[in-house]
């Protein structure tokens, strides 16, 4: 864990958080800047920043946050919805806090991206 990792905190219950959704592997928040009105974050439990720092081991963990975003859309959105998917990798990907982190957004209509 990173000392000052804001989700490592959350983690560990040191910052407050309403946990949507919690295994083994991730846990489920609402993002606090929410970009769509379904704006939600798959955290892995364990500290990682970038996709590749990940060896095979951690690619179960992957699966779960993936299977945890689906399950957290169909509850939000409902099965008929669309959600877009997204992991900012590095400062000019946009990615503001430095642990791994799986975005689902909803919701609305969302653009093309480019």
């Amino acid at each position: 864990m990173a000392d000052d990792c804001i989700f490592c905190k959350i983690r560990d219950g040191e910052v407050p958080s309403d946990i949507l959704s919690r295994n083994d592997h991730c846990f489920v928040i609402r993002d606090i800047t929410p970009r769509a009105p379904t704006h939600l974050l798959v955290i892995p439990v364990q500290h990682f920043t970038y996709l590749t720092d990940l060896a095979p081991e951690f690619y179960a963990t992957l699966g779960d946050m993936f299977s945890a975003a689906k399950e957290m859309a169909m509850r939000e959105v409902g099965a008929g919805d669309g959600y877009r998917l997204v992991i900012n990798q590095g400062d000019d990907a946009g990615q503001q806090v430095p642990h791994l982190h799986l975005h689902v957004l909803a919701g609305r209509t969302l653009g093309a991206m480019g």
